[in-house]
């Protein structure tokens, strides 16, 4: 067979193939076993020099001309392939724009966090300020200067967290000394330290965290938000307390809510109450909510006793103030008909969702 058919015959054969090729890996086989070191046309081109001299100009324009027409067909057909993949590629990643959006799920503040920020706002607008201190406070702050005896329950160590003992030897009455270290139990000793640096008038709030040596179960936990109040002026009654707690109740709970106030002790102030709203479940008939009682406590609160002042400095014959913590889980718990404290700390998000 002539070289002439040769050239012609590879030429058929591999555009025969080329229409075959489905893929780009497919055509770089062809194109390799065509035009590589040892392909069919690169053969035939090195035969040139066997060819009779009177016959080579003519057999070598051939030559070239098929090895032209080969690389020209296998350039446009990877330009057919490559173009197949991408409208492949866009077929497969292709969106219905006519389907509806998928809803995003924006993040949102913890619970515990805006009920703080909403209790926080109600006493900025009665102008009260925000005060903050130390989560680590001494056994002064925390308690001697908010009139606390030395042998009260709450300084135990069952009751309280002590990171430092400083004290001597022959140690007080439940082995503490005023330079004791421990984490503050409640946020009442920043308005200690409000009071030592600040004369009045004072109208303040204080909300932190706080720390409790308590087993965590439906009404405790170990660590918890509370927000503190207090109120040091001339002329402050039990009237003024009273109608800002009514005021806040409403706010936080609703205007159809009811308050009432029941004598309890505390030792930094006198006299001292506990603060009950009527049941949201049953508004104030009686249900297992409430325990049958139509009544919720919600916080503690009193006059501001004349001891406190003396530590800090405040003459109690012309101030009077008073003061009330309100715990953040417990509003929560109330106002959301939760039965168990421990549900505002697992970090469900079906429960996070929900506010």
């Amino acid at each position: 067979m002539a070289m002439s058919d040769d050239l012609k015959s590879i030429q058929e054969q591999i555009d025969e193939r080329l229409r075959e090729a489905d893929s780009l890996e497919a055509l770089e086989q062809i194109r390799v076993a065509a035009l590589g070191k040892k392909g069919s046309v690169t053969a035939i081109m090195h035969m040139m020099g066997k060819v009779p001299p009177e016959e080579r100009p003519a057999m070598g324009k051939l030559a070239n001309t098929v090895r032209a027409n080969v690389d020209s067909a296998i350039k446009e057909r990877k330009l057919q392939l490559a173009k197949a993949a991408m409208d492949a590629r866009i077929n497969a990643e292709a969106s219905d724009v006519t389907l509806p959006g998928r809803r995003l799920s924006p993040g949102t503040q913890h619970l515990i966090n805006q009920i703080r920020e909403e209790i926080e706002d109600i006493f900025c607008d009665l102008g009260y300020t925000v005060e903050d201190g130390p989560f680590i406070e001494d056994v002064y702050h925390n308690f001697t200067a908010l009139n606390a005896p030395v042998n009260h329950p709450s300084r135990s160590a069952s009751d309280t967290f002590y990171v430092v003992d400083n004290a001597p030897e022959g140690k007080g009455d439940l082995g503490l000394s005023a330079s004791d270290v421990l984490l503050r139990t409640q946020t009442s000793g920043v308005q200690v330290h409000v009071m030592e640096k600040q004369q009045p008038p004072i109208y303040m709030i204080c909300p932190g965290t706080v720390f409790r040596p308590d087993t965590a179960d439906a009404n405790h936990l170990p660590q918890f938000t509370q927000v503190e109040g207090l109120v040091v002026d001339e002329g402050i009654t039990f009237g003024d307390l009273k109608g800002t707690l009514d005021y806040f109740t409403k706010e936080i709970f609703g205007k159809d809510r009811a308050t009432r106030y029941r004598p309890h002790f505390f030792p930094f102030t006198e006299p001292s109450c506990e603060v009950d709203v009527s049941c949201g479940v049953c508004h104030g008939e009686g249900c297992r909510f409430c325990k049958g009682t139509g009544w919720l406590e919600i916080l503690g609160c009193g006059m501001v006793d004349p001891n406190v002042f003396r530590y800090v400095g405040i003459d109690p014959e012309k101030y009077s103030g008073f003061a009330f913590g309100i715990g953040v889980e417990r509003v929560a718990a109330l106002r959301y008909d939760l039965p168990d404290l421990r549900m505002l700390m697992t970090g469900d998000m079906r429960f996070l969702k929900q506010f």
